[in-house]
């Protein structure tokens, strides 16, 4: 107890400093402003509904804000009292006293009365028609604080709804769809619902070709007069809507300028255009087919105008990515007249070739930080129906941070080509899209070579061909029905090879040549796009299978290996599920957690996946206590004396949750706990008669599964620019699953103190990006 003392009085004194700092330049008569209190209902001894949350939405509408604070101190204001009283306009004494800091917030700049209306104002849009707004100062030393008595009466519901009568067109579509209405009898009345439900019409109108109507034509008459604290609500349309806002619009001319630039404006409207199906084509360039615009523009001539349309339309033209400028122009026949509208669609293409470079900063799963420069050549519009090839060349040069081998530099070069065509191309088959998206269909050429020093080499061919689409905002499919993997290995010489062989057996599945041709499907579901919810959900699952039609043509050599070209044909089925949630505790707090599942079936040649395809556990994105690619699989320890430390497993169980929060600007921090582990789905039990002793424990049991998880704590900063993020996560383990059961927790052997300790269990792990 007596410990704590010494602690204790020097935090109080420092509180006690820092809030006698924020008032002592206040001159008399002066009083610092701490914010405001808002008192519901203090007469009354029933509580209103989520009063609390009422509350707070009061509070956060008074003015001023007062000085910002961190753990109770006014750490801005703090900053600005401490700098000089004068300083130069420019210079590192004026960005810290008004730029980092701020002037202090007085009790004399809050407007009461103002206030009172806000909040008044506030209330009644939720449904408290009654409600009444007092507001008051209170002093005490050097500050004040406002204080609000809010008494809201009952709050009204709504006991009829009426529309207007069908005397027409237009109010007969109002009345078809009044069963969509936002208004239920015995909800309460709420402001935002109203205005919603004024769109809500407006959007059924613009469907049926209402062009010109607006939300503003509607009003909704609210009668509070009829007693037992209800409303009837009548919609009505306002008797100074214009006569283009009553009537349905349908489309005439339909007329596209694919090739439009400012500078030919009047040339392009002189063209005698190409009339292709319904749509006017002014183009003396002949820049794209006129087919083309089939897939981007929805609208047909004679129709009535629709919303959906419309937005579809102008999406896929965006999406396209063949356009630098998009801009649709509806315009009237006969100012008003009639009720036709011709559509000029104004395209201005991005340039046929461009050439981009980059530099960038790596940061890999096993500790292998670096660099890489890429360039890139983008040909558009290739076969002038928007194609895009881009061929990109790219070199970079690596180094590993930690891990046991720690050191070793390794270089790679990339090759790629990849045509990208905006629409489904399937044999003897033409599906249709109507979304807003476009669909892609991906050919795919790349080679690799990677060089790991004195270890081993590289040389990775691939080829693929599918298909990208989104189904909407949120979801969004890939699937390659064929994906075509070679690896082929090298050695500086027989004696590395020999000696890498002896010291891991692991490497002869990562370094035998091997062929892998399959295909995979892979589907994304995000609304993190959603900024409004306060949960986002993410969640991506992909199947991979490989050499299972293949398997069928081959036939087995005399040792009963398929093999393609005199190289092993890989045959599996590869499952992985990767599942996100975001929750906001508020503002500058979120809870995020992860569940990461793989499973992967091989047969035929061997019993486990191929290495460039198994699950690996440990690293900066993943159990951040452990090393990348050390942990596992299940309770085998890789021995330290072991150079080649990457362990795969074919099945893979992971669960991250990690505590987020802003600190200051753009730094945050981070709280998190990991737990998972990898495992062979069958034991690993080596090779007899050889110093291949396998990997014991590594082999997959589901009733000891979860005993086997290792679990890692830790603690991490994070700068947070929007364009980039720079993490550095500090962790250390709480259990280690290759221990004898009974001893995995080692809780009681952390020592932070110790320096053998931070060497064997503290890893510092950099990292580009959050780890999800």
């Amino acid at each position: 107890m007596r410990q704590l003392i010494k602690p204790t009085f020097i935090l109080l004194a420092f509180v006690v400093l820092a809030s006698c700092s924020t008032t002592k330049k206040l001159k008399p008569g002066q009083y610092l402003y701490t914010g405001a209190d808002v008192i519901i209902n203090p007469d009354s001894s029933k509580k209103i509904d989520n009063e609390k949350d009422i509350k707070i939405s009061l509070e956060n509408k008074t003015r001023p804000r007062p000085n910002k604070s961190l753990l109770g101190i006014k750490w801005k204001l703090l900053i600005h009292n401490l700098a000089p009283d004068t300083v130069k306009p420019k210079g590192i004494g004026n960005w810290l006293k008004n730029k980092i800091g701020e002037k202090p917030v007085l009790l004399s700049e809050v407007k009461i009365q103002y206030n009172n209306d806000v909040l008044e104002s506030f209330l009644i849009s939720q449904g408290y028609l009654q409600a009444d707004v007092t507001g008051d100062t209170v002093i005490k030393g050097k500050k004040g604080k406002a204080v609000y008595t809010a008494n809201t009466g009952i709050r009204y519901k709504i006991n009829s709804i009426t529309f207007p009568p069908d005397t027409g067109t237009l109010t007969k579509i109002i009345n078809i769809n009044k069963d969509k209405t936002l208004l239920k009898v015995g909800n309460f009345y709420d402001l935002d619902t109203y205005k919603n439900e004024r769109i809500r019409i407006d959007n059924d109108l613009k469907e049926s070709g209402y062009f010109y109507f607006s939300p503003d034509y509607l009003i909704l008459q609210v009668d509070s007069t009829i007693g037992k604290n209800l409303v009837d609500i009548n919609v009505a349309i306002k008797n100074t809507t214009p006569d283009a806002g009553l009537k349905p619009y349908t489309i005439n001319n339909i007329n596209i300028f694919p090739n439009y630039n400012l500078r030919r404006d009047s040339l392009l409207r002189t063209l005698e255009p190409n009339k292709y199906h319904d749509f006017n084509i002014y183009d003396d360039r002949n820049t794209f087919k006129p087919k083309l615009f089939d897939r981007l523009v929805f609208f047909k001539k004679g129709e009535n105008y629709n919303r959906t349309d419309h937005n579809q339309s102008l999406n896929r033209m965006v999406n396209l990515g063949a356009f630098r400028d998009v801009r649709a122009e509806f315009l009237p026949l006969d100012s008003f007249k009639n009720n036709q509208l011709n559509l000029n669609i104004f395209l201005t293409p991005l340039k046929k070739n461009s050439l981009s470079f980059s530099v960038t900063g790596t940061n890999k799963s096993n500790n292998f930080v670096g660099s890489e420069v890429k360039v890139t050549q983008t040909t558009r519009n290739l076969f002038r129906g928007a194609e895009q090839l881009d061929v990109s060349a790219s070199g970079g040069f690596e180094t590993q941070y930690s891990g046991l081998a720690k050191g070793l530099n390794s270089y790679s070069l990339t090759l790629q080509g990849k045509l990208t065509f905006p629409q489904f191309i399937v044999p003897f088959y033409k599906p249709s899209s109507t979304n807003a998206f476009i669909p892609k269909t991906v050919a795919l050429l790349s080679y690799q070579l990677l060089n790991r020093g004195s270890q081993y080499s590289l040389n990775a061919f691939k080829a693929e061909f599918g298909y990208n689409w989104k189904e909407n905002a949120r979801k969004e499919h890939t699937f390659n029905p064929i994906s075509v993997n070679y690896v082929q290995a090298g050695f500086p010489s027989d004696t590395t090879e020999e000696r890498l062989y002896r010291e891991n057996p692991v490497l002869r599945s990562l370094l035998e040549n091997q062929f892998i041709i399959g295909s995979n499907y892979n589907f994304t579901f995000s609304n993190q796009m959603e900024d409004y919810r306060r949960n986002n959900i993410y969640f991506n699952g992909g199947i991979e299978t490989a050499g299972n039609v293949w398997g069928l043509f081959v036939a087995k050599n005399n040792l009963g290996e398929k093999r393609l070209f005199n190289t092993s044909l890989n045959q599996f089925v590869r499952l992985e599920a990767d599942l996100r949630d975001y929750y906001k505790i508020n503002r500058n707090i979120t809870w995020a957690s992860r569940l990461n599942l793989g499973y992967g079936f091989a047969y035929g040649n061997t019993t486990t996946l191929p290495f460039v395809r198994q699950f690996f556990a440990g690293g900066s994105n993943d159990i951040r206590a452990f090393r990348a690619r050390t942990l596992g699989p299940g309770t085998y320890k890789v021995p330290d004396d072991q150079t080649f430390s990457d362990q795969g497993g074919d099945i893979k169980m992971m669960l991250n949750t990690e505590l987020r929060f802003k600190i200051v600007s753009v730094l945050h921090g981070a709280v998190f706990v990991d737990a998972g582990n990898i495992w062979l789905r069958k034991e690993d039990t080596g090779t007899p008669g050889t110093t291949d002793l396998g990997r014991p424990g590594s082999g997959f049991k589901l009733n000891r599964a979860f005993t086997e998880l290792a679990i890692g704590t830790g603690a991490g900063l994070r700068v947070d620019a929007q364009i980039f993020v720079i993490r550095l996560d500090g962790a250390f383990p709480i259990r280690k699953p290759f221990l004898p059961n009974g001893q995995r927790w080692v809780l009681n052997d952390i020592d932070f103190g110790s320096k053998t300790w931070r060497r064997e269990n503290f890893i510092l792990n950099i990292g580009i990006g959050y780890p999800f």
